[in-house]
């Protein structure tokens, strides 16, 4: 058996610049993940795949799901057997703007290079990954980058590693085609230069406005988010989960602690960047 966390992405800064011919959006993006996550297997057999964990229900009746994709592109790109029984435990929000499909997509392929002996920074992995989504190559770098293009032109950073993070999610599924028709088309400017906290603070994302439009629990997440003075609050891709950076652990647990009790079906989670 082969074991691979998919961490949660989150995007410290999303800054939309143009739509592009093709369809998609040009971005400049920081990526950062978290210690935690959902959870891919690999064991021999039949290319099958079994989702558990508390969010399974989520991705019920979905059909071809990203990790079975992943497989065939793999299988197809390397020149091997498709198969493969995949076993995913789904702890994370699904539609949720925290990669979680596009993290399980990037586990699988790691999964799939370990039992191959193919190593993980293997160019042919980040084509087969871009082909996936937009998000995968990040997922599959798996560490804070800079991301243009769709996301998938990535340079690596320092992170912040360790700062303690707390996920707050409203149990609202959003659609990332539906925020990005929804984007208003202006063009509000580059990233800025400097560490990554800095890039990030001075950052925005420019999906919150139609996300927040179209699903307004994000205000009171947001709102929620921000009354114990973190360091950074704000929504994670096309939402509605969205994210806060704190000092201290301390810190974290008191807003992890405030926000349970006030809004106790709201989905949290306590980590740390990774």
């Amino acid at each position: 058996m082969i074991t691979e966390n998919a961490p949660a992405k989150i995007n410290l800064a999303l800054h939309v610049r143009a739509r592009r011919a093709d369809g998609y959006h040009e971005l400049e993006t920081l990526f950062a993940f978290v210690a935690d996550g959902d959870t891919v297997t690999l064991e021999p057999g039949p290319l099958s795949l079994t989702i558990t964990g508390p969010f399974a229900h989520g991705l019920s009746g979905e059909g071809d799901n990203l990790v079975t994709r992943a497989a065939r592109a793999f299988a197809d790109r390397f020149g091997v057997a498709v198969g493969g029984a995949f076993t995913l435990d789904k702890l994370l929000p699904v539609a949720s703007g925290i990669g979680g499909g596009s993290a399980d997509a990037a586990a699988a392929l790691r999964a799939l290079a370990r039992l191959h002996q193919i190593a993980i920074d293997d160019p042919r992995l980040f084509e087969i990954a871009a082909a996936l989504g937009s998000d995968v190559p990040a997922c599959l770098l798996g560490r804070t980058a800079m991301g243009q293009g769709r996301g998938e032109r990535l340079e690596a950073l320092d992170g912040l590693a360790d700062m303690p993070a707390l996920l707050v999610n409203p149990g609202v599924a959003v659609s990332t085609a539906a925020v990005f028709k929804a984007w208003d088309g202006v063009d509000r400017g580059a990233l800025t230069s400097g560490d990554v906290l800095a890039m990030a603070l001075e950052g925005r994302n420019d999906l919150e406005a139609p996300a927040r439009a179209l699903a307004p629990e994000i205000d009171a997440v947001l709102a929620a988010l921000g009354e114990d003075n973190p360091v950074l609050a704000r929504m994670s891709g096309s939402g509605a989960t969205c994210f806060a950076l704190y000092a201290d652990e301390a810190s974290r647990a008191a807003a992890a602690t405030r926000i349970r009790a006030a809004w106790p079906a709201w989905w949290c989670l306590e980590t740390r960047l990774l």
